[in-house]
Parts: C-alpha cells; structure tokens; sequence
C-alpha cells in the first residue's frame, strides 16, 4: 500500500483470498498508489448485500472507487489504473508483445479463473463431493498452465514477456499462488511458470499482496 500518491486515497473492495482481487493489489504496489483496503467476506455473502450491488451489480470482487467512478471487474480495473496512472505502465509499448499479455492475462481470467470461483466449486462440492472438486480444479488449473507454458515459452525473459513486470506477470502470480497453496497442483510439470513464481516472491509489490498479508486473512492462512 505504498507511498501516498492519490488523495482521498482510492478504495479497493476485496477479500484476502480472491485472485482477481489480487491482481489489483499487485497492480496499485506495482504503481505506488496508496488505497484503502475495504474487505467484502464473500463466505458471509456480504458481496450480495444491496449496499455492495450498488457498487457492483453481479456481486464480486473486486470493486474499484476513485473518487466518482466506480470500476468493477479487475481486468476494466486494470486498464483503468493503465490509462489514468501511467506509472509503472503494466502493458510494453510493442504492439506483438502487448498482445502476448493481453493472450496470458485472458488465458488466466477466461480460461481458468472462472472455472474454478467460489461459487463453481460450492456446486461441484454439493453435488459430487469434495473429492470431485480437487480433482476438478486441478484440472482446468494444469490445462490452462499447459497452454500458458506454450505461448510463453518464446517470449519469457526475468518475467513472463521480458526483463520486465507487465500485465501477464500481475494475471500469473495470483493463479500460480492458488495453485500451489489451495489447490495443491504439481508444479513440476510446469518449468517456466515456476521459475516465474521464484520471481514474484522476491519482489515487495507481490509480497505485499498476497493473501495471508492482507486485513481480513484469517490468523492461520497462508
């Protein structure tokens, strides 16, 4: 939460262990811009409450305000933080690598994340077991990694697209630190990504973010 750079400082709606909520947070240290951390437990439902759904209408995290404007959906976030706080730009200037982040990124938020939110495995626990469940999430994790590990392969450098922090980077860390820490996915099939994860937990903006550093993580998480 860094150096105080807006003022009233922008204000975050998230819950410790959302990976979309993570991204924003890795994305606001990255650019040094202060924020006030409100936290939504998405276990009590308090994302469904009518004072929440004023702020986003499909009830998730996270929610970003800026003063008047009112972001919900951490990718609209993002490019938000891009165009209003050019700081640390989080997309090259190379239009061929851009679009390999913007490819990594959509790997994570389309092909990946979604399938494996709270609310899709509540069902598959309720109708198949937790067992299922694993196993299910374990699945769409190694795929989209598999796909990931492809695309990045020609492009990789210190980072995922280069010597340099961009957005794939800030979409990757969240996914791989799910994978290894709730959903216990073997990382050894998966080289670059976890070389790439030896990067990010050596850098304060990612550490900063992850879950168990935030207000509302629970004593015993990690």
């Amino acid at each position: 939460m860094t150096e105080n750079v807006a003022s009233p400082p922008l204000k975050l709606y998230s819950s410790w262990r959302s990976s979309c909520s993570q991204r924003v947070r890795i994305a606001l240290n990255l650019k040094g811009l202060n924020f006030e951390y409100k936290a939504v437990n998405l276990l009590k439902g308090e994302q469904f409450t009518p004072e929440y759904e004023k702020l986003n209408p499909i009830g998730y995290v996270p929610t970003l305000v800026d003063g008047d404007i009112v972001i919900a959906d951490s990718f609209a976030i993002l490019m938000y933080l891009e165009e209003k706080y050019p700081q640390h730009p989080l997309l090259p200037s190379d239009l061929s690598k851009r679009a390999v982040n913007y490819q990594a990124a959509n790997i994570v938020s389309s092909s990946i994340q979604p399938l494996q939110n709270l609310v899709v495995l509540k069902y598959i626990e309720e109708k198949s077991g937790p067992e299922e469940k694993l196993h299910w999430v374990q699945r769409v994790i190694e795929k989209g990694f598999t796909a990931l590990e492809k695309l990045l392969k020609a492009h990789a450098g210190k980072f995922a697209t280069g010597d340099e922090i961009f957005l794939a980077d800030v979409f990757l860390a969240p996914q791989i630190h799910g994978a290894i820490n709730r959903f216990s996915v073997d990382m050894s099939k998966f080289p670059l990504l976890s070389r790439l994860n030896d990067e990010y937990n050596a850098i304060a903006a990612f550490q900063d973010a992850e879950p168990s550093k935030q207000p509302d993580a629970p004593q015993s998480s990690s």
